[in-house]
């Protein structure tokens, strides 16, 4: 009798089990959001579709590599070498980006991403522009172009990924598609490096801009005609459009995040004694802590810390982590090229060229990777490539054949990129609802940028303090090397938890089946 109840259980569980699958398959076959999609139907069509949303991320960091490669030529064109002043033609562009790109989710989840995807390119191109006619002003006005530049990529990026996200359900297809996103990141940057180095050495600088001008605008026309009609969310009427938008977080958010920015970045710059550093850093706190406290009453949160798990924080603590030391890395990289080893800006750019095909192949390993073992196992192996990266260039002489350490490096340090970056991007977009795939993308990347920002303010705290005044360069450069390796060990410890805390749950999970 026992024997015939325990059939007659497992033939019930395995029924149950068979209707469960089907429904899950049903639930991953049908759209994750609210109306009809219409999606590329055809395999050109999708190349045409993916390659333009790839663009967005492509445009983003050609803009970052077309200011740090030829940072001297342009210095020179407005006569100044002063590195505090060199460092903003970078660091205007990077502030925009990090700080808008939160807002930017919110205003495509309520009004459409692919307007303001169109509307991002469309913005980009225009600034690109002037800022190439900049050279006929100053370079304060280089500056504000900068800057309001990279507005533009703050709408394209949230938008871009919440397209992909809402185009594709979760599995094999939608996981390649945004690894092929996270890998046109690093040649973006190749790109965006070798193009104003052969303007800047062979004709005229401010030609990078323009045709980076031209390219975003062609871009925006192919957006309009490619990108399937995505219909607008179905927005709460019994909020206003000042709660959706939740005003009040915005305003206090940005300023926070403006001020912040700032202070970190001209703190190395003018030293940290400055009276208006450390206060607009106290102030930059203050404004984060009333933002914090606005999200946690809103009824339409800019951040809903609700729609966020144990598992989000440790990944992004992991990209934090990571990519902080990634802009430590290339920025003194750069540096040590040209200014020790005296090359070019053009044979810098030559020499970061595997840069695109190492991110490449990490990118397409990760899509394959994500969906068969545990995130924080793709996340330890990112971390440990940051540190041996850093490691590799840190202790690199500087009479050294480029093949040997810093080959390697840059053959290493890509498979920290674009594991960790399409990995958490993945996996906030699947965990969160179709309404917030904005944000789950704003999240990835405001953590990327800002990460990036804190990690060179870091560093270059140190570097002003053991370069002897300027007068030892290289000891300076590994200063702040072996601060970015600290942080990338740090990542590691970040991922160990966050694989610990996977382990458990996964052996928590068998346990309490068993007796339920």
């Amino acid at each position: 009798m026992l024997v015939i109840n325990k059939d007659e259980t497992q033939k019930k569980d395995d029924s149950l089990t068979r209707e469960s699958t089907h429904d899950q398959s049903q639930e991953l076959s049908r759209p994750h959001h609210e109306g009809s999609t219409h999606k590329p139907q055809f395999l050109l069509h999708e190349v045409a579709f993916v390659g333009v949303i790839c663009g967005a991320q492509l445009m983003t960091q050609a803009g970052l590599g077309q200011s740090i490669a030829p940072l001297h030529i342009i210095g020179d064109s407005f006569g100044t070498r002063n590195p505090g002043q060199l460092s903003w033609f970078a660091a205007a562009y990077s502030l925009t980006v990090g700080t808008f790109i939160l807002i930017a989710g919110r205003l495509g989840d309520i009004y459409g991403h692919k307007k303001f995807f169109i509307i991002g390119f469309f913005w980009y191109a225009l600034w690109s522009l002037l800022a190439g006619f900049s050279v006929y002003s100053n370079q304060i006005f280089f500056d504000c172009c900068r800057a309001f530049q990279g507005i533009g990529p703050a709408l394209l990026l949230p938008n871009a990924i919440a397209i992909l996200g809402r185009t594709y359900v979760p599995g094999r297809r939608k996981d390649m598609v945004l690894s092929l996103f996270g890998a046109t990141a690093p040649a973006g940057f190749v790109l965006g490096a070798v193009f104003s180095s052969i303007f800047g050495q062979l004709a005229w600088w401010p030609w990078a801009y323009w045709a980076m001008g031209i390219v975003c605008f062609c871009l925006a026309v192919a957006g309009i005609l490619v990108i399937p009609r995505m219909p607008l969310p179905k927005l709460d009427t019994s909020a206003s459009t000042y709660q959706r938008l939740d005003i009040p977080g915005s305003v206090t958010g940005v300023i926070g995040l403006v001020l912040l920015n700032f202070a970190w970045n001209q703190g190395p710059v003018v030293g940290w004694q400055t009276p208006y550093t450390y206060s607009l850093l106290i102030v930059s706190a203050v404004f984060l802590c009333v933002f914090a406290f606005i999200e946690s009453r809103a009824t339409h949160p800019l951040l809903p810390l609700s729609a966020l798990s144990s598992d989000a924080a440790f990944v992004l603590g992991c990209v934090g982590a990571g990519w902080s030391s990634f802009g430590i890395w290339i920025y003194y990289f750069w540096l040590f090229l040209e200014e020790l080893r005296g090359h070019s800006p053009l044979l810098t750019s030559a020499q970061f060229a595997p840069v695109a095909i190492s991110g490449l192949c990490a990118a397409l390993t990760t899509g394959i990777l994500i969906s068969r073992v545990r995130a924080s196992l793709v996340m330890l192996f990112a971390m440990t490539a940051f540190t041996v990266g850093g490691i590799l260039i840190a202790t690199a002489p500087v009479n050294q054949v480029y093949w040997a350490q810093a080959f390697v490096s840059i053959i290493v340090m890509p498979w920290g990129m674009d594991m960790s970056f399409p990995a958490a991007t993945i996996m906030l977009s699947d965990s969160m609802p179709h309404e917030h795939q904005g944000l789950a993308a704003s999240l990835v990347n405001v953590v990327v940028n800002y990460s990036i920002s804190i990690g060179l303010g870091l560093a270059g705290t140190i570097e002003g303090q053991v370069n002897n005044e300027g007068a030892n360069l290289l000891k300076g450069y590994r200063g702040a090397w072996y601060m970015g390796i600290g942080l990338s060990g740090f990542g590691i410890l970040i991922a160990l938890m966050y694989e610990y805390h996977t382990f458990r749950k996964s052996k928590k999970v068998p346990s309490e089946k068993l007796f339920a």
